[in-house]
């Protein structure tokens, strides 16, 4: 009892309420993630019965499994080099901007929604455009230029793609923003002090700097495009081309039955990739975040 105050003086507290205010959020964590994906992984190694078994592990080697996985990785990977790109440029021409300028706060709020814009109100808007009997595909039958009736927005390799870049761009744009603005005008004006050009400061030293934000953000696209459900269930009808598409095929199909298990080793495929994926974002970003201190 007497060394209380002693603790006391060395710094020592007692609980408080304070951590009471985060419950809630792992509450949701647990409910939404953690639960979902002890489901997915036991769920995988459990037959029909309910025993242990390795066959619906062996059933991800099917040609339509494989094929899909190879579909969801082109199109996350073209998609997110894609959108990596442009999204970087337009990040540099909106830091080049005034910092409490109307159109840098117009350009980055308009991002924020649209790389949020997605699931079937995304779809039904590009539908609303370029489908069979979209605006603009009526406009250019009626201009006599041959529209192909839109059907191409129904290929995953191209309608899909057009439509996973409408989001992947603003959001490449959000990320890779503070990276180009943690570039400091010293280090440019250094180079020029020391007789460097303008080719030389962005191989020499904007480059090496942006380059681990860069590929973060390529990878954070990747995860983004290989995760999406909603929009490709919403435009493509006909078979499912892509992982996840094959997925929620295992639960719904009326034609071939008991094969939610085979579902949850499908889902489990996809938690190991994108926890590689987002194991190297996040060592990528914390050597990006170096730069950013001021």
């Amino acid at each position: 009892m007497a060394d209380r105050p002693a603790r006391r003086a060395l710094g020592g507290r007692r609980p408080s309420g304070a951590l009471l205010g985060v419950v809630p959020f792992f509450a949701y964590v647990t409910v939404f993630l953690l639960i979902p994906t002890v489901v997915v992984v036991v769920g995988a190694f459990l037959g029909g019965s309910g025993g242990f078994t390795l066959a619906n592990l062996r059933a991800l080697g099917q040609p339509a499994v494989t094929s899909a996985l190879w579909h969801s990785v082109v199109l996350s990977s073209v998609t997110a080099v894609g959108g990596a790109v442009i999204g970087a440029v337009l990040a540099y021409a909106v830091s080049t901007g005034r910092p409490d300028g109307i159109l840098k706060k117009f350009v980055t709020s308009l991002c924020g929604v649209l790389a949020q814009f997605g699931g079937v109100a995304l779809a039904f808007a590009f539908l609303a455009t370029f489908s069979a009997t979209g605006y603009l595909t009526k406009l250019l039958t009626s201009a006599g230029l041959d529209s192909s009736g839109g059907l191409w927005l129904y290929e995953w390799d191209k309608g899909l793609m057009l439509v996973y870049l409408y989001f992947q761009i603003p959001l490449m744009l959000i990320v890779f923003l503070p990276a180009v603005e943690g570039l400091k005008p010293q280090w440019r004006e250094a180079t020029e002090t020391l007789g460097g050009s303008t080719f030389l400061y962005w191989r020499k030293v904007a480059a090496p700097i942006l380059m681990p934000s860069f590929i973060g953000g390529l990878l954070l696209l990747f995860t983004n495009a290989f995760s999406a459900y909603a929009t490709a269930a919403a435009l493509v009808s006909q078979g499912s081309p892509l992982l996840p598409l094959e997925i929620g095929g295992s639960f719904t199909s009326e034609v071939i039955l008991g094969q939610e298990n085979v579902g949850k080793a499908m889902a489990l495929e996809m938690v190991v990739v994108v926890a590689v994926v987002m194991t190297a974002y996040v060592v990528l970003d914390r050597r990006a975040s170096r730069w950013l201190v001021r």
